[in-house]
This record gives structure tokens, C-alpha cells and sequence, in this order.
């Protein structure tokens, strides 16, 4: 979606200084939370994070986790949130605006159990959520007791998005978007993996967005090496006869849009590349189809199954939960699983991303199509609007 398309409510989020979800969805992120306290036994729930990972503080707090964080929830009591380093104490004030914010130095984890024991939390009382290491764990359990990790409650809770989440992720969507425009109007023979980067962030960071991934993958088309996208850019260039395809996801303040891709660069494709494009296309038509609250991973893997009758496989996973995480269910295909099936239905308010990652049997050539889209009633829909086709540069 191009951002000029954006309501006038999304567009106002977008001005916003630093933006803020509403007082009646972060009480009814509390609440929910507390339910799930309640059900778990725990009197208390300490929330951590560590190098940019751990959701649940930010989605509690608005405070995006920097080097390291805590935020201690109680019901009936203020959250106290801990930061690592005092400079970033006077941001996290102004955005974890209802927080006691406090500094996590010389240790926060220590700081951290000084709270828990002057407040008697301990013994079995105290839940755990996010991604602790294990010197960390071994320093709370020998304070507090045996901890209730809350880890899986908390991923039910973020599966199911409010109306004010699908705003935030349609920002994202947009802006990710805008990378694709980008890609469309510049990529040129000579450009390396280092400067695609440059330009498809040069896209969405001067309107607010921020990088969450974006993956590229380049290759011969007449003697294809490369089938995947890749995590880190090299300075590879690329030359005519080139495909070139992306995975993106710029994000609004942790909500990511997520956006695949396919280009083919100063020439046509090649039989092959074309083969495979029309099957994730057919692969993308028959899954969207199908998709819709109710439906389960058995029935959206078998709607994939024109990848295998055309001789092909897959690498990446071909749909996969999105929006505050990487949620399930993460689905493969019958040539590639992604596991056993999860035993549960897709829902109507659940964000996932279709993308069939089409690739050969002989894993040396692939193509990239996909959209994050809100599981509805009656079907899916798309929350990306770059033209799904197989761009020639």
C-alpha cells in the first residue's frame, strides 16, 4: 500500500512524535496479561529482554528493548521497568510513560531481585517471560524459587491482533512496500547486494520505518547458484540475466510488514525461472483461497500441492504467524515440513505470511512471492499492495 493511501488515523500515527497505542488497548493487553497470571498460579510476572529481543516488554510498556531490559508486573501495582545504561533512562521515561523507570546499573538483574525479594515474591510465586539466558535464570531461581515461564500463555495472547495492531502493521506493510517501489524503479546491472540494501532503506526510514529484515538473494539465470534469500549482503553485483529476489520487512515501531518478492534483471526469464514464478503464483491463488478462520495447517499445506505435482520443492517456510513475532502456525510443505503440524485452526484475527519460496530439486534456482495478510471471517486479506507479478528491470 503506498503510504498516501493510508487512512487519516494511520497517517496521524505516522506524524506522531513518538506514537502510543490508546489507554483502552494497553488496559486490555493488562488485563489479559493478569488472566493469564491468575490461571498460572503467579503472584508476580517479570518480563526481560536482551539485545533488541524480548516483545513482551514493549507490547506491556511501548519500551523497545535496547541492551538489556526488565519490567516487573503486579497486578493492582505500577510496572517497574528497568533499563540498562542511564541513557537510555530519559527516552524510556517518555515513552514507558505509566512505568517506575529505573536503571538496570551496576547489574539490573540483580536490581531486579532486590525488588522481588524486598516485595517477598518469591517461592514459586514469580513467572517468567522472555528470552532468559542461563546465567541469568540460575541468578533468579536461586532468589526466587522455581519460576512459572509463561512463554507459550504468551504467544496465544499475540495471536489474535486488536484493531489498533492491524493499523500499526499496515504502516508497516506500507513502508515496506515502498522498499518494492524502490527496488522497481532502480535496480540496475552493477548495483551490489550492498547498495540494494542502502536503497531499500533510503525508502522507508526518512517516513519512520525501521529495518526488521531485509534479505536478498542474487543469481545467474542461465546457471543459477543461489535459491534462498540471504541473511547478510555480500558485494556481489548484479548483471543483466540476473533474478534478483527479497524478503522485507520494514517495521513502525516493531510492527513489520513483511513483502516477497521477484525480479528479473535486463533480460527475460529464463523457461525455467518462469516455470517457477507460475508456481508460486498458482501455489500463492490456491493457499489465499483457502485461508480463512477455521481452516486448518493440513488443509493449507494440501492447498500447496501444486508445488510438488510440478516437480518443484521449497526451502523457506511457506506460511508462518506474523506480527510481534515469529508465530505459529509455521507451516512447510509436503516436500519440506516444518515439523508436525500444530494442532490448531487458523483464526479470524490472526496476521499471517503466505510465501511459497518455489524452488528446484536440484536446490540451485529459486523465486520469492509472499504478503502478510489478516485471517477474516470469510478469507484473507492482503495487507500489502505491491503488484504481485515478476517485475523485468
Amino acid at each position: 500500500m503506498p503510504l498516501s493511501d493510508l487512512t487519516s488515523a494511520q497517517k496521524a500515527l505516522l506524524a506522531q512524535d513518538i506514537p502510543a497505542f490508546s489507554e483502552a488497548e494497553m488496559m486490555r493487553r493488562r488485563k489479559a496479561l493478569e488472566v493469564v497470571m491468575q490461571e498460572a498460579g503467579v503472584d508476580a510476572l517479570l518480563l526481560y529482554g536482551a539485545n533488541r529481543a524480548g516483545s513482551a516488554i514493549q507490547w506491556i510498556t511501548g519500551w523497545p528493548v535496547t541492551a538489556e531490559g526488565a519490567c516487573l508486573v503486579v497486578p493492582g501495582k505500577q510496572d517497574v521497568l528497568w533499563v540498562e545504561y542511564f541513557n537510555h533512562i530519559p527516552l524510556a521515561t517518555r515513552i514507558a510513560a505509566q512505568a517506575d523507570v529505573r536503571s538496570g546499573v551496576p547489574s539490573l538483574i540483580d536490581n531486579v531481585i532486590e525488588e522481588i525479594s524486598a516485595r517477598k515474591l518469591g517461592e514459586g510465586r514469580l513467572g517468567i517471560l522472555g528470552p532468559v539466558g542461563l546465567a541469568v535464570g540460575q541468578k533468579l531461581e536461586a532468589a526466587c524459587g522455581q519460576l512459572a515461564n509463561l512463554g507459550k500463555a504468551y504467544v496465544d495472547l499475540r495471536l489474535i491482533k486488536s484493531a489498533e495492531e492491524i493499523d500499526w502493521l499496515t504502516i508497516g506493510a506500507a513502508l515496506s512496500d515502498e522498499a518494492i517501489v524502490a527496488m522497481r524503479a532502480e535496480l540496475k546491472p552493477g548495483m551490489s547486494e550492498r547498495e540494494l540494501a542502502d536503497l531499500v532503506e533510503h525508502a522507508y526510514v526518512p517516513h519512520g520505518g525501521t529495518t526488521h529484515i531485509h534479505y536478498f538473494g542474487i543469481s545467474s539465470m542461465e546457471s543459477p547458484a543461489q535459491y534462498v534469500p540471504q541473511q547478510f549482503t555480500t558485494n556481489r553485483q548484479m548483471n543483466a540475466g540476473d533474478v534478483v529476489f527479497c524478503e522485507i520487512s520494514a517495521a513502525f515501531w516493531g510492527y513489520a510488514g513483511q513483502v516477497l518478492r521477484t525480479f528479473a534483471i535486463a533480460a527475460e526469464p529464463t523457461p525455467l525461472y518462469q516455470e517457477l514464478y507460475a508456481t508460486a503464483e498458482e501455489a500463492y491463488q490456491e493457499i489465499t483461497s483457502v485461508l480463512r478462520d477455521g481452516v486448518s495447517p493440513a488443509q493449507v499445506v494440501e492447498a500447496s500441492g501444486i508445488i510438488e505435482r510440478n516437480g518443484f520443492t521449497t526451502c523457506d517456510d511457506l506460511v508462518h504467524g506474523y506480527g510481534g513475532g515469529y508465530f505459529p502456525p509455521i507451516l512447510g510443505t509436503s516436500s519440506r515440513p516444518a515439523g508436525p503440524l500444530p494442532e490448531m485452526n487458523f483464526k479470524a484475527g490472526m496476521t499471517v505470511v503466505v510465501q511459497p519460496n518455489v524452488i528446484s530439486p536440484e536446490h540451485n534456482a529459486g523465486v520469492q512471492l509472499g504478503d502478510l495478510m489478516l485471517i477474516e471471517q470469510n478469507g484473507v486479506k492482503p495487507l500489502h499492495q505491491a503488484p504481485r507479478e515478476f517485475f523485468q528491470i
